[in-house]
C-alpha cells in the first residue's frame, strides 16, 4: 500500500475511534427518540402488560402511530374505529445509566392510556389530548437488563374517567377525529439525582423551565432574556446549585452564556432557579419570521454541570389594548384559520412526520394568514413547535366542546389549561389561551385568568373565550360567524366561514358542472343531534367559495384598525385544510378549506394571499383570476378578479375589455366574457393609473404526458419506516403546461425502499389506500412512506394514452435505536421570508371619530347610552310608536361623513331610515345587510347634533344565508323566531369625519 493509501486507511480508523468515543461520551444523553421498536395489537388482551407475554404476532410499528388512522377520511368521523388498543416495548437502558433518573414522557395518547413497566401498573392518563409522563426510576432494570413497557389505550367515544364516571367534553363525535392509540411522540428522559424537572404537572407535580424575556426594547434589539427553571434534589444531602445559561442564535453563533445565583436545595427539595441578563441585538419572532433561539440551562453542582435542558423558543413583545392586537410594538389585524386539532392528512391521519406540520402550517403563512385558532383542544407539540419555526401566530385552547361546563366536567377544563400552559409556554408563537370554544361564565374565566397569571405571568399572552363581549376578565374575545368591535380587548372572529366545496370542481362550465348549491343534503350530516334540513348555501364550486369568503372577509377590513377608536382586530376563516369532522354534502367529510386534504391549493387560497397581505393595510398589490382559461369553444362566463389594486383591467389576448365593476372592495367583476384560447390577463393600477401588480393564465393545450415531483423532509427522507414523501402527479400538455380541466385516472406504481400509502380524490372510499385514483382539476397528490433500510424508492405514474412518468426518491439512514439519540424535529429549518417585523405603520388612518356627548329620545331615555357604550350586549331600541327617533350630540362639531351602525337584525333586516346633521338630511334610504356593522357614506355636512329616524317597518331579507350549527343567530333585539323586531333597534352607532 503506499503511503497515501496508507494515510487514507489511517485516517478512516481515527474517524471510526472518533465516532465510536463520541457516541460513548454520549451514551447517556438527557432526551431520546423513543419512538421505534414498538409492537401493536388491537383489541382487548389478558396478560399483555405482563413481561412474559408473547407478542411475535403482533403489528411492528414505529411511532406516532394511530391504530385507525388508515381509515382518515374514509371513514366519517362517528364512524372511526374505537376500542381498546395494546402498545408493547423491549429496551435496554444505556450504560454507565445506573444511578441515574429515568422518566417517560407521553406527547399524547387517544383516550385513555394505562402504562406499565415490567408487569408493574405505573399510571393512568385519560384526557386524550394532553402531555403526561411518569417516573420509571423505582421500576427499570439496569443495563444490560431488558425492560418491557406495555400501554394499554382506549379511544371509545364515551369513555368515562375512571375515579368519577364523569365523560370528557372534548371527546366529542363531531368535532375531534378520533386517531387512537399512541398517535404522538414519545421520549425518555435520562437525569441526574439533582435535575431540571420535566413540564409535566398533573403525573408528576413538576413545572420544568420557563424561558421567558422582559424590559423590551424593540428599536434597539434590546431585551432581558430570563430563565426560571425548577429543580429537584433526590440525593440524601443538600446540595449548592446555580443555573448556567448558554443562549445561542439559529446561526450556531453563541451570543450569551451567564450564570444564575447559587442557592442551597435541600434533600428532597424542589426549587426554583433563576438566571437573567439584558441582551442586545436580538432578532425578535415575528408572523413569518420564525427565528429561534436555543437557549441551554445547566445545573451546576460544585461548578459541575449534572443536568442540561434544551429549549427552542424565541423573543417577541406583545401587547393586548385599543381593540387591537401588537406585535413587537407593530399593530397587526388577526387573519387566518380555525383549524381542527388533528391537522390530518388522509390514511394516516394526524400522525405525520415533523416536517410535514411545517409543511402544512407554513403554507398558512403563504396564504398570507397570520394566526391559527385551533380547535378544540390543545394541539399537540409537535404542531405547536411547528408554528414557531414557520412565523404562524397561535390561540390554544384547553379543551371544549360548544358550551361552559360544571363539576368535574369544569374540573377538567381547567386541569387541562394548567397542564397545557406549563408544557407550551416556551412557545412564541402562541398568543392567546382559549378558555373555552364558547361563552364561559365570569366566575369561570377568572379562574382561567389566576391559572395563566399563575403558570406563565410573563409570556406576552391573551387569555379569553369566545363571546366574552362584556367580560371585565377576559382579555380578548369575538364571535362565531358574525364581526365584533371594540375600543377596549381585542375582537376577533373565531369562525367567520363556512361554506364548502371540493377542489374538484371549477365551476358550472366545467366538468363535472358543479352547479353552485348542488351537492345535497343528507341525513348523515354530522352536525349535533340532527341533520341540517337545507344545506344547499354551504355546497359551492371553486368559483363561487373563492369569492364568497372575500365577501365575507370584506367587513372585517373595513373596520380594521386605523378606522376609528372602535375597530375589529380580525378573524379566522373555518378551516385551512379540508377536515375528517362535521359536514354538509354529499362526501363524508368537511370541505371548507383553502387547501384540500393533500394540501393542494383551492382558489381560495390565492384569494386570501392577495386580500391579507400586510399587517394591517395592503402592502403589496397582487391580483388573481378566479377559476381557469380552457373553457368550451366561445363559451361565455362572468370573470372575477380578486385584487387589492385599484382598479382592475381585463385582457384577452392582448385585447382589452376595459375595466371591472368593484365591489367589496376586491372584487372586480367583468361580465360575459367570451372564451378565447390564448391567454387572459388581469393589470391593476393604484388611485393614480400606474400599474401595481398583474396576473396571466394561458389556455393549455390538450393532455399528452404526466408529470411527477416530490415534496420531501428538508435533508432528505429518513428510512425509519415512518417518513413520508408527498408526490404530485399533473396531466400537462406537450409544452408541460397543466391541463386544469383533466380528470384522467392515474395508476401508481411504487418499486424499491417505500411503501405506497395513497391520497384522496370523490369517489369509492374516497379512494383511500387505492393505488388507481384520478387528478382533480389536473392534479393530484399521493404519499409514500419510508421502510427503514436505507436506499431508493421509485415511483411511477401512468394514465392509457399519456406518457408516463417517474421519480426517484433516496433515502437517509437513521438512528433506529430504540432510545434513539435523533429527535422527530432535528434539524429543520425555520421560515423566515417575511422577515423580521417591519419598523413602519401597519395602517394609515383613514377617518377621525366624533365622540358622543349625550343621546335624547321619547321613548327609553334610560337606555340611549347604551346605543354607543363600547357593549355589543346592549342596546336601546324605540318601544312605541312608529315614529322612532333619536338625536346624538357630538363633543363636538364637526364634518360628518359616514355613519356606523349596528342595528338588531343585521344579517336578515333592513330598514328604512333618514340621518339629519343639525336638521339638514343627508341620508335617506334602507341599511344594507352585512355581519355586523353596516357603514352608510352620508353628504358630508359640519354640524354637532345628529338625528336618526325610522321611516317604516324593517324589511326581512335572506340574501346573507349562513346555516349556523348552534342554531344561535343574530338574536340582539330579535323575538323567538327572529320575524318581529322592536322598532329601531340600535346596538352601537358612530359618526366619522374625513381625516384633513
Amino acid at each position: 500500500m503506499n503511503l497515501k493509501g496508507v494515510l487514507y486507511a489511517f485516517s478512516f480508523v481515527m474517524l471510526f475511534a472518533n465516532t465510536v468515543s463520541a457516541q460513548d461520551n454520549k451514551s447517556v444523553k438527557e432526551k431520546y427518540n423513543f419512538n421505534y421498536g414498538w409492537k401493536l395489537n388491537v383489541g382487548a388482551v389478558e396478560e399483555a402488560e405482563k413481561p412474559g407475554f408473547n407478542d411475535q404476532k403482533w403489528t411492528v410499528v414505529n411511532l406516532p402511530y394511530a391504530w385507525n388512522q388508515a381509515e382518515a377520511f374514509k371513514n366519517d368521523i362517528r364512524d372511526l374505529s374505537t376500542g381498546i388498543a395494546w402498545y408493547r416495548k423491549t429496551f435496554q437502558l444505556p450504560k454507565d445509566s445506573n444511578d441515574k433518573k429515568v422518566f417517560i414522557e407521553f406527547e399524547g395518547v387517544r383516550q385513555m392510556g394505562e402504562v406499565y413497566l415490567n408487569g408493574t401498573f405505573i399510571g393512568r392518563h385519560e384526557n386524550g389530548v394532553m402531555a403526561f409522563g411518569f417516573d420509571l426510576t423505582p421500576y427499570v432494570k439496569p443495563y444490560p437488563q431488558e425492560n418491557v413497557i406495555a400501554v394499554k389505550t382506549d379511544n371509545d367515544w364515551e369513555y368515562k374517567e375512571k375515579l368519577t364516571e364523569s365523560e370528557f367534553q372534548w371527546n366529542n363525535i363531531r368535532f375531534n377525529a378520533n386517531y387512537g392509540g399512541i398517535p404522538k411522540n414519545v421520549f425518555l428522559h435520562i437525569k441526574s439525582k439533582v435535575y431540571q424537572t420535566l413540564p409535566l404537572f398533573s403525573a408528576l407535580g413538576t413545572t420544568g423551565t420557563y424561558v421567558y424575556a422582559t424590559d423590551f426594547n424593540i428599536t434597539q434589539k434590546k431585551a432581558v432574556i430570563n430563565v426560571s427553571s425548577q429543580v429537584k434534589n433526590e440525593l440524601s444531602i443538600p446540595v449548592k446549585a446555580q443555573l448556567k445559561v448558554n443562549v445561542v442564535d439559529m446561526q450556531g453563533k453563541e451570543v450569551a452564556s451567564f450564570l444564575g445565583d447559587s442557592y442551597t436545595v435541600n434533600a428532597n427539595e424542589k426549587t426554583d432557579l433563576k438566571a437573567s441578563k439584558a441582551l442586545s441585538n436580538l432578532n425578535f419572532w415575528s408572523w413569518g419570521y420564525g427565528y429561534l433561539y436555543t437557549v441551554t440551562s445547566e445545573v451546576l453542582v460544585d461548578n459541575k454541570s449534572v443536568d442540561k435542558v434544551v429549549i427552542r423558543t424565541g423573543f417577541r413583545k406583545s401587547k393586548f389594548e385599543k381593540g387591537m392586537v401588537y406585535l413587537n410594538d407593530r399593530i397587526i389585524q388577526m387573519k387566518g384559520y380555525a383549524q381542527r386539532t388533528s391537522n390530518e392528512w388522509p390514511s394516516v391521519g394526524m400522525s405525520v412526520p415533523a416536517w410535514m406540520s411545517d409543511y402544512s402550517n407554513s403554507l398558512m403563512v403563504k396564504s398570507n394568514g397570520n394566526l391559527v385558532r385551533w380547535m378544540h383542544v390543545t394541539p399537540w407539540k409537535q404542531d405547536i413547535e411547528s408554528c414557531d419555526r414557520v412565523g404562524l401566530i397561535q390561540a390554544m385552547p384547553a379543551g371544549d366542546s360548544e358550551q361552559d361546563a360544571k363539576g368535574r366536567q369544569w374540573g377538567h377544563r381547567t386541569e387541562l389549561m394548567r397542564d397545557a400552559i406549563i408544557y407550551n409556554r416556551n412557545n412564541p408563537s402562541i398568543l392567546f389561551y382559549e378558555s373555552g370554544n364558547e361563552s364561559i361564565s365570569e366566575e369561570h374565566m377568572k379562574e382561567m385568568l389566576a391559572i395563566r397569571n399563575t403558570y406563565d405571568p410573563y409570556g406576552g399572552r391573551a387569555i379569553g373565550c369566545r363571546e366574552m363581549l362584556d367580560s371585565k376578565t377576559a382579555e380578548y374575545g369575538g364571535e362565531m360567524l358574525y364581526i365584533n368591535k371594540s375600543a377596549k380587548h381585542p375582537l376577533w372572529a373565531m369562525e367567520y366561514s363556512r361554506d364548502e366545496g371540493l377542489r374538484k370542481f371549477w365551476d358550472e362550465f366545467t366538468p363535472p358542472y358543479h352547479k353552485n348549491g348542488t351537492g345535497g343534503t343528507t341525513p348523515q350530516n354530522s352536525i349535533g343531534a340532527k341533520a341540517v334540513s337545507d344545506a344547499t348555501a354551504y355546497n359551492r364550486n371553486q368559483d363561487t367559495h373563492a369569492i364568497e369568503n372575500v365577501k365575507r372577509w370584506y367587513d372585517y377590513w373595513e373596520m380594521r384598525p386605523g378606522t376609528g377608536e372602535r375597530v375589529s382586530s380580525g378573524g379566522v376563516n373555518i378551516v385551512f385544510s379540508d377536515s375528517n369532522t362535521h359536514y354538509r354534502g354529499q362526501e363524508n367529510y368537511r370541505r371548507s378549506g383553502e387547501v384540500d386534504a393533500m394540501r393542494i391549493p383551492k382558489d381560495n387560497f390565492y384569494a386570501h394571499q392577495v386580500i391579507w397581505d400586510g399587517w394591517v393595510d395592503t402592502e403589496k398589490p397582487q391580483a388573481h383570476i378566479v377559476g381557469h382559461w380552457n373553457y368550451e369553444k366561445e363559451l361565455i362566463k362572468d370573470i372575477t378578479v380578486i385584487s387589492s389594486a385599484d382598479a382592475v383591467e381585463l385582457f384577452v389576448n392582448n385585447v382589452s375589455l376595459g375595466k371591472g365593476t368593484q365591489s367589496k372592495r376586491f372584487l372586480f367583476t367583468f361580465k360575459g366574457v367570451q372564451f378565447k384560447p390564448g391567454t387572459i390577463k388581469a393589470v391593476g393600477y393604484n388611485k393614480s393609473g400606474k400599474q401595481v401588480c398583474e396576473n396571466e393564465i394561458k389556455t393549455a393545450g390538450q393532455p399528452f404526458a404526466l408529470k411527477l415531483s416530490k415534496i420531501e423532509r428538508p435533508g432528505g427522507t429518513l428510512a425509519n419506516a415512518n417518513d413520508l414523501v408527498i408526490v404530485q402527479v399533473e396531466v400537462v400538455d406537450d409544452k408541460g403546461n397543466r391541463c386544469p380541466t383533466a380528470l384522467d385516472m392515474i395508476d401508481f406504481e411504487v418499486k424499491g425502499q417505500g411503501t405506497f400509502v395513497g391520497g384522496i380524490a370523490q369517489g369509492p372510499d374516497n379512494y383511500i389506500g387505492a393505488s388507481s385514483l384520478p387528478v382533480e382539476c389536473g392534479v393530484n397528490r399521493i404519499m409514500v412512506k419510508s421502510t427503514e433500510t436505507e436506499g431508493s424508492i421509485t415511483i411511477k405514474a401512468s394514465s392509457g394514452s399519456l406518457k408516463s412518468d417517474a421519480i426517484s426518491v433516496k433515502t437517509v439512514k437513521t438512528d433506529l435505536g430504540k432510545l434513539s439519540m435523533n429527535l422527530p424535529n432535528e434539524n429543520l429549518p425555520s421560515f423566515t421570508e417575511k422577515g423580521p417585523t417591519p419598523a413602519t405603520p401597519s395602517f394609515k388612518k383613514t377617518r377621525l371619530p366624533i365622540a358622543i356627548a349625550r343621546a335624547t329620545t321619547d321613548s327609553n331615555q334610560a337606555d340611549a347610552f347604551k346605543s354607543y357604550d363600547d357593549n355589543e350586549l346592549t342596546e336601546w331600541s324605540y318601544g312605541k310608536g312608529d315614529n322612532a327617533m333619536i338625536e346624538y350630540e357630538l363633543e363636538r362639531e364637526a364634518n360628518i361623513n359616514q355613519v356606523v351602525m349596528k342595528l338588531a337584525g343585521w344579517k336578515s333586516k333592513k330598514y328604512p331610515i333618514r340621518i339629519l346633521v343639525d336638521n339638514k338630511k343627508v341620508f335617506e334610504g334602507s341599511t344594507p345587510l352585512s355581519l355586523g356593522y353596516v357603514t352608510l357614506d352620508v353628504t358630508p355636512t359640519k354640524g354637532k347634533k345628529v338625528q336618526i329616524e325610522l321611516l317604516g317597518k324593517a324589511k326581512k331579507s335572506d340574501a346573507i344565508k349562513l346555516v349556523e350549527v348552534t342554531g344561535k343567530v343574530d338574536q340582539a333585539g330579535l323575538k323567538e323566531g327572529g320575524e318581529t323586531i322592536q322598532r329601531l333597534p340600535i346596538i352601537e352607532v358612530e359618526f366619522y369625519e374625513p381625516i384633513r
